[in-house]
Formats: C-alpha cells, structure tokens, sequence
C-alpha cells in the first residue's frame, strides 16, 4: 500500500493533519496503536487556543465545539490573599481561550475522517520507519495480527515522545533540550460543578492549586505534590481539603469548594522536552514527538495543533506549485514557536509553585511577579498574549 502522507498517531494532531490534508485534496493514511475506544477517552488538555478553535471551525469540526465548549474570556492568578482578573479581549484585541476536552477534540475528528477521510486503522502498531532520506520512506506495522508495509511520499510523526518516529531522526543529529520539575499535579475529574466560571490559579505556601473544569457539571482540578506522588496517598476528602485551603486565599471565612464524586485521580509529571530539528528528510515530527510542556501555559494540545496547521499548509503549497520551501521551512518555523511556548511555560510554572528547595529569596521573587502581573497592563498583556495563543506563522 502506498499513499502520500503516511501518519503515524491517531491522536488529536494526528487526526486534524490528515483531514486538513483531505481538504486539500492529498491522501494519507492514518496509523494508530490504540483501539478506537482508548483514543476517544483519553483524558489530556482542556484548554483550545484561539488559533486551535479557528482550526477546528474551518475542518468542520467545530459544530458541537460551538454547541458545547465554554468560551473564556480570562482567567483568575490567586496570590497574597488577592485575586487577579486577565481579561483576555481587552489585552489581546479580542482573543479569547475555550474550554472543550481533547477527548471530544478526538471524537469529533475520528467521526469526520471515518466517514470521509482516508483510511484510519486502529491497533495499528509501528515498529520502524525506514528509509527518511530516500524518496519512498517506509512505515513497517502491526495490524490485524498480520505484519504489513506502507510505503510513502512522506512521514510525519504524531506518535509522542516514547513513539518510532523521532528515531528515525539519526542520533548524530537530534538533540533533545530536557527539563525535570522537582513536583507534579495530582489532577482529578469530578462531578461537581466548576468553582468559578473561569479558570483560577492560586500560588500559596502549601503549593499551587488550578481550579479548571471540563463542563458546567465537571470540575477538573489539580494540586502540586510532590515527585512520586502515589494517588492512594490522596483518599478524596484528603484532596478535596487541601484544594479548600489553597484556593480559600481571597474568599470569604467558611468558604469551601462544592464537592462531588471523584470520577478520575492520577498524578503527572511536570517536564519540558525540544526535540531539534523536527524534520530529516521525508520524515516530520509534530506534537509531542517534537516537543513537550508542562501543563500550566495550556500549550501542549495548541502547539500540536499550531505545528500540523503549517505542516498541512506547506504540503499544499507543495501540491500546488512544486515548491519544497514551506517543508524545508517547517522546523524552523514550527521551532520559533515551540521556544516561546517552552519560555512562557516555564515561567508559568516556576512562578505559580512552590519548589520544594527554594529559600524564602525565591518565594519573593515569585511574589514580586505575581504583584508585577496585577499592578502593570503591559505584564497583563504579556501573560494574556502567551496564553491565547500566538499566530500560527507559515
């Protein structure tokens, strides 16, 4: 079998590469390890950019994210006992964030390429991808239990970081830039109904807290814990207590969270990776193949987004005219971006949490950030640019 663009990884890049792709009249094939069941309910980001809404509107995706998804308009920083509103359209010219899970991301794009798209095989296990530098690389899978080939014009993986693909860049070349956070996030997802009707989070002494939500009925919240964590550690009324306390930081005496029943608890390592460069040959990387972030900027889900959108348009510019430069482009481009994600995601996440070494010089500095944030629009408007999302360059 051969087709164009050969993909490996049915998650949410994935899928919308291969239906952009579709809109512009290339074939590809679609290549995803997991059953259809496991992709569709797999809990990850929460939080779409508005480039990443855009996106999805203009694949014909966007039907019941219009119908369902919670547009946000700002988020709240808890710090010093005072809150602080960021109002997204007024610094940014009008962005704005919505909430609508990837799980539903997914399910949406699984339902438009089934019944229009290319071929999409789940339990499709890839073993190797041979041959990026030829003009026919080679995809060699597992399906069906049967061992079979898919020969194409060009690869882009979508498979994550522990995936085949970013092997298929040689080792001389690929470097991979890494940073540990000395803390994770014990999330859960419960049936209550969200704290506030934006996002809030609350920087504190006993470590950070975001209070987000996935619907006006379920409530998605974290705490900072630390490294190796285990959640039996956290029975609910353990989680639900701490929670009280680290956002109770500008509420009234006796405030406390509504409580409901803990559908979901894990804990997630905090960690930020940049695979360089994101293409050799035939062979793309995008999403978390090539990068990864931690998940207090919102960016993970949007920069896999943002790298297909310009991956898809440069292989229609190929399509169209002949032309290689937007594919020789691509890492360059993609990578401009990655970076300031990376940056913004960093600062996010060392203001807002409480490193388990740090001295109380540190903890004021952090203060002093949050305090910057609140008194300066101009600090306002920086945190508001970042997390919106920034243009999607081709």
């Amino acid at each position: 079998m051969h087709t164009t663009v050969g993909i490996i990884g049915g998650g949410p890049s994935g899928l919308l590469l291969a239906r952009l792709l579709h809109q512009a009249g290339i074939d590809s094939v679609v290549l995803e390890s997991r059953d259809r069941d496991y992709v569709e309910r797999r809990q990850r980001a929460g939080i779409l950019e508005q480039a990443t809404v855009d996106a999805l509107r203009a694949a014909g995706a966007g039907a019941r994210l219009d119908a369902e998804g919670l547009p946000h308009d700002g988020i709240e920083l808890r710090h010093d006992g005072r809150a602080t509103r960021i109002d997204f359209p007024a610094l940014t010219g009008g962005r704005r964030v919505w909430v609508y899970a990837q799980t539903e991301v997914v399910k949406d794009l699984v339902a438009l390429q089934l019944a229009e798209g290319g071929p999409l095989h789940f339990e499709a296990e890839v073993t190797a991808v041979e041959g990026a530098d030829t003009d026919r690389p080679l995809i060699r899978y597992t399906h069906e239990g049967r061992e079979k080939t898919l020969t194409c014009d060009y690869v882009v993986g979508c498979d994550g970081y522990h995936g085949v693909t970013r092997h298929a860049v040689p080792d001389t070349e690929r470097r991979t830039f890494e940073r540990t956070y000395p803390y994770s996030w014990l999330g859960i997802l419960a049936e209550a109904p969200p704290v506030y009707d934006e996002l809030i989070y609350a920087h504190s002494e006993r470590g950070f807290a975001l209070a987000s939500m996935r619907s006006p009925s379920v409530s998605r919240l974290y705490l900072q814990v630390p490294n190796g964590t285990d959640p039996a550690d956290w029975p609910d009324e353990r989680v639900w207590d701490e929670l009280d306390a680290r956002l109770a930081l500008t509420a009234e005496p006796g405030w406390r969270l509504t409580r409901g029943t803990v559908t979901q608890k894990s804990v997630l390592p905090m960690r930020s990776s940049v695979t360089e460069p994101m293409r050799h040959g035939r062979v793309f990387l995008a999403g978390d193949a090539a990068h990864i972030v931690p998940p207090t900027g919102a960016k993970g889900l949007n920069l896999a987004a943002a790298d297909v959108i310009v991956l898809a348009r440069a292989f229609a510019h190929h399509a169209k005219t002949g032309s290689t430069e937007l594919l020789d482009a691509y890492s360059d481009t993609c990578l401009r971006r990655v970076w300031r994600a990376e940056h913004f995601s960093y600062l996010m996440t060392t203001t807002l949490h409480a490193d388990p070494d740090q001295s109380p010089f540190d903890t004021r500095l952090q203060q002093s950030q949050l305090d910057r944030i609140a008194r300066s629009p101009h600090a306002a408007a920086e945190l508001a640019e970042n997390y919106t999302g920034l243009p999607v360059d081709a």
